[in-house]
């Protein structure tokens, strides 16, 4: 294969992609030409702050650009009869009492193809130009070891993704550690506040310590009973009520207070850690364009434990 014209980090602001990101801007791993953040429009504000910060502090002292993708909320999307929807994985209790998931299209739309339209954009060759074949960038996803079967190609040509914490034989408790080390141990989890893939820890999390955030979730999930705006409007219906959380309760009353059995599994590993324990508390890690908690068995655990 030839050489790279570009290697673009994939940033998704989360413990493994800020390592990557400073690791570069160190000197310990190669240098970056810029890197994407792929922007939903409702992200927690400890995210927005983290990536602030990360601009500010990392990015612009070494010279690497951070692109925000723009142009879209989910939040406003969802609630807007008008706007064709990217569906987001909603728990659906049916009308025969059952219960399922719509099909998730948002990681997609709102980071994906956006990503893709900087990548294309950053070689020259915007909107629907063709990319030459052999011309393409190295694209950078922050996978590490304890994660590795979520490690996968791009499936486009013109992106040909790597995984550096992989071949440094990284955990995500190597990440914390050296994040610690350089004054970034407070390193926020990104996914959408109102993300159906949040586990209970994260939801309690939200309650008890980000009350905008919970409130703006809770008018979220009311909203949504009966789906998104358009399907209800004209579109398809739902035939069901639609909840953000896996009980198919109103969240104000879910149950979020009970542990389950994968938050429990970590809890007992993070005794061996406490740098992981202080980035646990939340939760399961966050929402990577590449590796969204939906493809992640754990992610929708219902077993519960008692503590």
């Amino acid at each position: 294969m030839s050489e790279p014209r570009l290697r673009v980090l994939s940033l998704g602001a989360g413990v493994q992609s800020t390592s990557l990101l400073l690791l570069s801007a160190l000197g310990h791993l190669p240098r970056l030409n810029a890197a994407v953040f792929a922007d939903t429009g409702w992200e927690p504000a400890a995210v927005y702050a983290h990536l602030d910060r990360l601009e500010r502090e990392v990015a612009q002292p070494a010279g690497i650009p951070i692109i925000r993708t723009g142009g879209g909320n989910i939040r406003a999307d969802a609630l807007d009869p008008a706007h064709r929807f990217a569906s987001m994985p909603l728990f659906v209790r049916n009308v025969d009492g059952t219960v399922g998931m719509i099909r998730r299209q948002c990681t997609d739309e709102y980071k994906l193809k956006k990503i893709k339209r900087e990548v294309r954009a950053l070689l020259g060759y915007p909107g629907n130009r063709r990319v030459p074949a052999g011309l393409f960038v190295e694209q950078w996803v922050g996978i590490s070891v304890d994660e590795f079967t979520r490690a996968k190609d791009s499936g486009i040509r013109y992106a040909v993704n790597r995984h550096p914490l992989l071949e440094l034989d990284w955990s995500r408790n190597d990440c914390v550690r050296f994040l610690a080390r350089h004054g970034w141990q407070s390193t926020p989890k990104s996914a959408c506040i109102g993300c159906p893939f949040h586990s209970n820890a994260q939801w309690r999390h939200m309650r008890d310590h980000q009350p905008e955030e919970w409130a703006d979730a809770v008018a979220f999930d009311h909203a949504i009973r009966n789906g998104n705006a358009r399907g209800r409007d004209g579109g398809s219906p739902l035939l069901g009520q639609a909840y953000l959380h896996r009980s198919c309760v109103p969240l104000d009353r879910a149950p979020i207070d009970t542990v389950t059995a994968h938050e429990w599994a970590q809890r007992q590993g993070s005794l061996l850690d406490v740098l992981a324990d202080q980035q646990e508390e939340e939760g399961p890690s966050g929402c990577s364009p590449w590796t969204c908690r939906g493809d992640d068995r754990d992610a929708t655990e219902e077993a519960v434990v008692a503590i």
